[in-house]
């Protein structure tokens, strides 16, 4: 796929969303959908959508709208969801377990095909079918089945060490749930960084404003 430039991070993290409405829309049986319907659907303006859209050409007609399934088609095509790459996840506790066991890898553009702990407990149980190694097996593994991505679902203060470790394996993506700024030491790496508290933290403050301009304590 070739490379595009100057698109901007908040027109590429509102591409999921679009693909996440147009599925439910499929499964409906809805074909064709207006800008002006999508937007509705999704809380954004038919302008945006449509900008956004046309960030990666046309793909609908004026007075036509969009091919659903069409459209679908070619936002996962750009996400690049058919690539599948080969990740690994390291920390397979509460947080890790669950989210090996809740996301559907295969339908997101990636093969989790490793998992590693260093608790002797859970060393030998599986998650989905696939065994939680000794996190002292990672360089063997890596070398071996050569994934390009890795998932830390691992403490704070355990990170610095394992992303040297990783990095010198020559993996360069992260999904990174660890609150651990990877791109400050390893300035060329691709990271996606989930701070869950952040989230609810926000969600405080819009119940906050919205209490406060109905006038509740």
């Amino acid at each position: 796929m070739p490379k595009r430039d100057n698109i901007s991070m908040s027109v590429i993290r509102r591409l999921p969303r679009y693909y996440r409405f147009l599925s439910d829309l499929m499964q409906n049986h809805v074909s064709r959908i207006s800008s002006r319907e999508l937007s509705d659907k999704m809380g954004l303006t038919a302008s945006q959508i449509r900008q956004d859209l046309n960030c990666f050409g046309g793909f609908g007609q004026q007075g036509y709208g969009y091919m659903v399934e069409q459209l679908h088609r070619e936002i996962g095509n750009i996400l690049g969801l058919s690539q599948n790459h080969q990740c690994i996840l390291i920390g397979a506790g509460n947080l890790g377990r669950a989210v090996a066991t809740h996301m559907s890898f295969e339908a997101r553009g990636f093969s989790l095909i490793g998992i590693f702990d260093q608790n002797q407990k859970l060393i030998g149980t599986s998650i989905r079918g696939i065994p939680v190694q000794d996190i002292s097996h990672l360089e063997d593994f890596c070398k071996k089945n050569k994934p390009n991505m890795a998932i830390l679902c691992v403490p704070r203060d355990s990170v610095a060490a394992l992303a040297d470790r990783l990095y010198s394996l020559g993996i360069r993506n992260y999904w990174n749930f660890s609150h651990y700024d990877l791109a400050i030491k390893f300035p060329d790496v691709i990271v996606e960084n989930v701070h869950l508290s952040d989230s609810l933290m926000t969600l405080c403050y819009r119940i906050s404003e919205h209490n406060l301009e109905k006038g509740s304590p």
